[in-house]
């Protein structure tokens, strides 16, 4: 899907490589805000460094079926999110996100989870959709909880970041939990 509409504020698009410029801005003016929780902050050093990054995507997209996209709220690029990492065979995914700076404390990142796990359900006949957040990043943990994913433990030393191995909370959403929770909502 190209272009999804999350609400009248937020709409999502395909990541594509005339994206390049803006993301790699975005990172660079927020780099000291975004390296606390991204490994690859330090790894994006020049405007190359991302546009070799979409085309990675880009490639991801043809082999696995993997989409990301960049996150719009008021027509001002606000973020990325996407599936990786995705099993088709078992009908899994993961979703992985990150905001600019100033976008923060405005609910978009909860609404676009909220539509990518939608739509993972929906359209895309996942069975379980996962999300990995560093341990200590309340923030990024208090999304899936909101949502009403499961915390089903630990991967110790799951993420390399700054010279160290950081531990990864585990949170999961399977489509019989997603399906109450739309009975309930009724």
């Amino acid at each position: 899907m190209e272009y999804l509409v999350v609400d009248d504020q937020i709409h999502l698009d395909q990541m594509r490589l005339s994206f390049a410029s803006i993301i790699f801005e975005t990172i660079d003016r927020d780099r000291h805000y975004l390296r606390k929780w991204l490994p690859f902050v330090d790894q994006t050093r020049k405007i190359e460094d991302t546009e070799h990054f979409v085309k990675h995507l880009m490639k991801i997209r043809k082999e696995s079926g993997d989409e990301v996209y960049t996150i719009w709220y008021k027509g001002e690029f606000a973020g990325l999110i996407g599936f990786k990492d995705s099993d088709n065979v078992n009908r899994k995914t993961e979703i992985g996100y990150w905001l600019a700076e100033n976008m923060q404390g405005k609910g978009i990142m909860i609404r676009c989870v909220k539509k990518l796990t939608d739509f993972a359900f929906r359209n895309l006949d996942c069975n379980r959709v996962q999300i990995k957040v560093a341990v200590g990043n309340v923030k990024s943990a208090a999304i899936p909880r909101k949502l009403g994913f499961l915390l089903e433990g630990i991967e110790r030393s799951g993420e390399f970041h700054t010279n160290k191995f950081l531990d990864l909370e585990i949170y999961s959403f399977l489509k019989t939990e997603w399906i109450e929770q739309l009975i309930n909502e009724k």
